[in-house]
């Protein structure tokens, strides 16, 4: 998997499907299968090549599929408590 592409991908994921926001109205395979399309129609548009997104697609649907599955809510403090210390610790991650 192309590093670049792949820490694209999970920043993608990360910023477009949050924890927990899943509403009942459409069940977790055509969710994933929607957020899929989004996510490479979002690719070609920050210039990754049709190869390279089609060499990624088998190895993103587990990470996409994971991250829509996921029904735990937000949490506030622990994402502030996550800022801080990234912020401390200077890695920004």
């Amino acid at each position: 998997m192309s590093k670049r592409f792949k820490n694209w991908a999970e920043t993608w994921i990360e910023d477009n499907i949050p924890p927990g926001a899943n509403p009942d109205l459409e069940n977790h395979d055509v969710r994933a299968r929607r957020l899929m399309d989004e996510m490479y129609a979002a690719a070609a548009a920050a210039n990754f090549s049709d190869l390279e997104t089609a060499e990624e697609r088998e190895h993103l649907a587990p990470l996409v599929m994971t991250a829509v599955a996921d029904d735990t809510e937000f949490d506030y403090d622990t994402f502030t408590l996550k800022y801080l210390l990234a912020m401390e610790m200077g890695d920004g991650d």
